[in-house]
């Protein structure tokens, strides 16, 4: 039987440069009229009862889709649930995008949101649009999952993940969404307070997200959706934004449920944030001749003066969109998510109110795999392939790669669900995805990365290729396939009724702290080579625990290990405890 609430106290260079590689690929923008559709989509728009067609209605205008007929899915892209953030709007909340007539052509994927990509920047300030997929039948009331992208919230598109293959398989309508992002999505300079509280607040992305949940809230049912049956969820930084969400009076009863993939609890302050921002802007007010030294300009932006906010404004966002860029995983070198006292709470997850709703949490037991393996540390020994050649190297890999992986899972799921537990009264559900570590298994491309940060992507989309660079065939495989059924079957259940359990279903316990003392609080996912594996489990260490371990261990040498804490592992979401204990400064 599942364990309900009332019983329980009783009884997740290529991490960021894959990220920037295979997520932020610019494409064409979404805003001319469809002038020629085939003859097979001209259909009259019926409000009210959804109508399996590509041409619908929303509040704006109408909108033409495309049909997938190799996945039997209706698809409608670069969707504007909000105007361009352009000019004078750039720090301001969303607002209503201007009506249309016509019929918007929404075939092709829209705007993405200004970013970083290697050395040049892609996108746009017009880019708060989505993307809603949908199965290609006549049902209606689906339920409604709403995905937040990640990439740090400075990188990343909408069609990090997208719904083709999924819909049929979970029985829901599939929303992504572009949202601001870098310092155009989050800033907290004090000269940009002059709007509202919530616009004071610095956290743009978050309005655009709430921007767009009301717009799935009066839109979602002439695509067949059921506007009070909407889950919230997001990978990485989607996942963390999704958490925050959790705490937010701003999105109160905006949405029904919420899963956070590889998440966890990040907030910053607002005032240390300003002077992160104000030091990384202070050189371009130099360079544009504003004051003369760094530090005249980072006192000087750190003001509230109109000539300050002026000066911002007339930025390019080019410029902007390239600041901050080596954060690495860690708030301290892009600070974001301000608990502002109006957007987020002032106490951040330590409040005793949430907007609460079932919750799902999922995290790769190798989460920090790829971000080891990538850093700059590591950029010798990959050019040069010692990673995989020499014995020393390797032994060090292995060192940040098993404690950083263990304290990156611990921050995904345990360490958020301990922390909300005793004011959260909704059920709370946690995974951890083993599938990839054995070669044998996964094959010798994935082994080395285990199951890392992103794991969980082609199981929920089985045509993802984000990742083929560096699984090989892994997904392929038989027990593979029937992982990502199972996986998608327990989405499906979670989203239909806020449970994942089902028939045929290893039983998946709520979270609590007795279940996991009794080692039953997690759901874990593996796969041989034939099926799909699940049982249930607890994290079998804690965080004092693992670093004890690395304490202790004697894989590598002290001078070595010292470096690889305080070179590759400090500043981390998740190594607070770890940076205390062995007194590492944040890395810059």
């Amino acid at each position: 039987m599942n364990v309900t609430k009332s019983k329980k106290w009783g009884s997740l260079l290529l991490a960021s440069t894959l990220a920037a590689t295979l997520l932020t690929t610019y494409v064409a923008p979404n805003v001319t009229f469809a002038a020629n559709r085939n003859t097979t989509t001209q259909n009259t728009v019926q409000s009210g009862a959804f109508t399996p067609q590509t041409l619908q209605q929303t509040q704006f205008g109408q909108v033409q889709g495309s049909h997938d007929t190799v996945n039997k899915a209706l698809v409608w892209q670069g969707i504007p649930y909000a105007a361009p953030t352009l000019g004078a709007q750039r720090w301001k909340a969303p607002s209503d995008p201007k009506p249309w007539t016509g019929v918007l052509d929404t075939t092709k994927p829209g705007n993405v949101a200004i970013q970083a990509s290697g050395a040049n920047t892609i996108g746009t300030e017009d880019a708060l649009n989505l993307d809603i997929y949908r199965p290609d039948n006549a049902k209606e009331k689906l339920p409604v999952i709403v995905f937040i992208h990640g990439g740090n919230n400075q990188t990343g598109k909408s069609t990090e993940i997208t719904g083709n293959s999924m819909v049929n398989d979970t029985h829901a309508i599939f929303v992504s969404v572009n949202y601001r992002l870098g310092p155009l999505g989050f800033n907290p300079l004090p000269a940009l307070k002059t709007g509202t509280d919530e616009e004071n607040s610095g956290n743009y992305t978050l309005l655009d997200i709430a921007k767009s949940l009301d717009w799935v809230k009066n839109n979602i049912e002439q695509f067949g959706g059921d506007a009070d049956n909407v889950t919230v969820a997001g990978f990485s930084a989607g996942g963390r934004d999704v958490m925050a969400m959790l705490i937010s009076p701003l999105f109160e009863g905006k949405f029904d449920k919420a899963i956070s993939l590889s998440g966890g609890m990040t907030v910053a302050d607002e005032d240390t944030s300003a002077a992160t921002f104000a030091k990384a802007i202070a050189p371009l007010a130099v360079a544009d001749g504003k004051k003369a030294t760094e530090k005249e300009a980072y006192d000087w932006l750190l003001t509230t003066g109109s000539d300050v906010r002026d000066y911002l404004y007339s930025i390019p966002a080019e410029k902007l969109a390239k600041l901050m860029g080596n954060a690495g995983i860690r708030m301290s070198v892009f600070p974001h998510l301000y608990t502002d006292g109006t957007v987020l709470p002032k106490e951040g997850f330590a409040t005793k109110k949430y907007n609460d709703v079932p919750l799902l949490m999922l995290t790769g037991a190798d989460e920090f795999s790829l971000f080891g393996r990538f850093d700059l540390y590591f950029a010798k020994n990959i050019a040069d392939n010692t990673i995989n050649t020499d014995p020393n190297v390797i032994a060090k890999y292995n060192f940040i790669n098993k404690y950083g992986g263990e304290l990156y899972s611990l921050f995904n799921v345990q360490e958020s669900a301990k922390k909300m537990f005793s004011h959260y009264s909704s059920d709370i559900y946690g995974m951890q995805i083993d599938f990839g570590a054995d070669a044998y298994v996964a094959g010798n491309a994935m082994s080395p990365i285990g199951a890392f940060h992103g794991v969980f992507v082609p199981l929920l989309s089985p045509d993802n290729t984000n990742y083929d660079a560096v699984v090989g065939s892994a997904y392929d495989l038989p027990g593979a396939v029937d992982l990502g059924k199972m996986f998608r079957s327990y989405i499906s259940n979670f989203v239909h009724n806020g449970d994942p359990n089902g028939a045929g279903l290893t039983e998946w316990n709520t979270w609590t702290p007795q279940s996991s003392l009794d080692g039953e609080s997690m759901l874990v996912l593996d796969a041989n080579r034939r099926k799909a594996l699940a049982y249930t489990s607890s994290p079998a260490f804690t965080t004092e625990q693992v670093i004890a371990a690395m304490r202790a261990d004697h894989t590598i040498s002290e001078a070595d290990k010292s470096e690889l804490i305080s070179k590759v592992l400090n500043g981390r979401w998740f190594s607070g405890q770890l940076d205390q204990s062995f007194g590492n400064p944040i890395k810059k």
